[in-house]
């Protein structure tokens, strides 16, 4: 799952070979991926972009007024190919080409089930999925005061919570496991428990983590995102491997089905 790191990283290469171009063409292979039935892909063609703007998990292009959304849901992504360069097979089925005068943006999705989503619309605030979105966790100006706002005291575990959009928005699976690991807080944990130390190294954590990956993920070839994240996870992941930050060894979380992995000798609550 592409999480805010990437998708910035995605947002940054699409803004620098985007902006100022325009759409000559477009190519829905996947019906299903578009959810705005009443605003079709072809009110894109003729218009130039003017923005790239990233929304949580999600990114916004703004041509001349009118926006293309995308969701890239679970195992959504993105490719390049410049004009007068063969298209490169790609192992993730292609769902929608937008051709430009310059090269084709391709939508892709490797999932067993369509995750990607395309709307067409007016302005980003009319995508649902956008517009419930909570503080983006990956901003510099998030504080600690507005994780506190976010955790509500509320009794949810801390993995899941991290991960709802509506809460704190870019984070998902694997990168909920990364700062509960670097905050050293046991990810089953409910948010209500938290002393103002924990909230506070959960805060940093955030920050560090976040930071840390937006700046490694910069100038990475988009095709290559997803390996570099996977090479630079610590935990997640690494189910039976030794564990960075002590000499325990990583597991997986209790009931995740092996969706979430962390250290028990380090992170739990008796550690």
């Amino acid at each position: 799952m592409p999480e805010a790191p990437e998708v910035e990283a995605l947002a940054l290469f699409l803004r620098e070979r985007l902006r100022g171009h325009e759409v000559v063409g477009v190519d829905l292979v996947e019906g299903r991926a578009r959810k705005t039935r009443a605003r079709p892909l072809d009110e894109l063609i003729g218009r130039r972009v003017t923005a790239v703007t990233r929304f949580g998990k999600h990114i916004d292009l703004d041509l001349d007024g009118v926006h293309l959304a995308l969701g890239f849901g679970r195992a959504g992504w993105a490719t390049w190919q410049d004009a007068g360069v063969a298209e490169v097979e790609s192992a993730a089925a292609v769902i929608a080409r937008v051709a430009f005068d310059h090269g084709i943006l391709g939508i892709t999705d490797a999932g067993e089930w369509l995750s990607v989503q395309l709307h067409v619309a007016d302005a980003a605030d009319e995508v649902p999925a956008v517009a419930k979105l909570g503080p983006d966790a990956a901003d510099p100006a998030f504080s600690r005061e507005m994780l506190v706002t976010a955790l509500g005291g509320r009794r949810k575990q801390l993995k899941a919570l991290l991960q709802e959009q509506e809460t704190l928005a870019g984070i998902g699976n694997a990168y909920s496991d990364e700062i509960m690991f670097a905050a050293r807080l046991d990810p089953t944990a409910h948010a209500a428990s938290l002393s103002a130390d924990e909230i506070t190294r959960l805060h940093a954590a955030l920050h560090d983590t976040l930071t840390a990956a937006v700046l490694a993920r910069r100038g990475v070839p988009i095709a290559e995102q997803k390996a570099a994240k996977v090479a630079a996870m610590q935990v997640h992941g690494r189910t039976g491997e030794p564990c960075p930050g002590c000499a325990g060894v990583v597991e997986d979380i209790p009931g995740t089905k092996g969706g979430g992995q962390w250290c028990p000798a380090c992170q739990s609550s008796s550690a």
